[in-house]
């Protein structure tokens, strides 16, 4: 039996203002937080791979991303409507679901990485997300003409980068531990 989406998420991308709006605000509310423990110690005093970008440079780049993937599901919305082809319209249905799941992965990384100080939970988290983004791009590709695709690599490298960064954090910090906590990774 085929998998389907819940009508409000294949209906809110398809208004594209709605769909750009949705992962720039969820994104913002999910880092939000990151921008008091960003300057904490806890973040300063972890080894981090060579080629860490400044932390400014984050608030620049996740919302350009973030309105890209946004928009790529209003294309993703738009191929499903006027797919020719069961199969085309299938594979846009699927990749918009991974639109979804990824997006929610995605949001769900800032509060482990930096809530729960848990760099671990976030590497395991952020590879689940850049494989849903890699398939979901993969998915779109061919309904959308691969428009979707130009909106989509970039975010792809980014999280591409970002899991190098990640993995390199929890790497080189795996001994580190939590004042009073034990390990903080397993």
């Amino acid at each position: 039996m085929p998998f389907t989406l819940p009508p409000l998420l294949v209906d809110l991308p398809r208004n594209p203002v709605l769909a750009v709006g949705i992962p720039l605000a969820l994104g913002s509310l999910s880092g939000f937080p990151t921008y008091k423990v960003v300057s904490t110690a806890w973040y300063e005093g972890l080894k981090a791979p060579p080629g860490r970008p400044p932390r400014q440079v984050f608030p620049i780049v996740w919302p350009a991303l973030y309105a890209a993937m946004g928009y790529a599901s209003h294309l993703a919305v738009q191929a499903i409507a006027t797919s020719l082809t069961p199969a085309n319209k299938a594979a846009a249905e699927q990749g918009l679901a991974l639109y979804w799941g990824q997006l929610a992965l995605n949001l769900a990384w800032t509060p482990l990485f930096f809530g729960l100080k848990n760099r671990l939970a976030g590497l395991v988290d952020l590879t689940a997300v850049t494989g849903a983004a890699y398939y979901m791009t993969y998915k779109l590709h061919g309904p959308t003409n691969g428009q979707t695709t130009w909106f989509l690599a970039p975010y792809c490298a980014w999280l591409t980068f970002a899991l190098y960064l990640n993995g390199g954090v929890w790497y080189l910090n795996r001994n580190y531990e939590l004042k009073g906590k034990g390990k903080a990774d397993l």
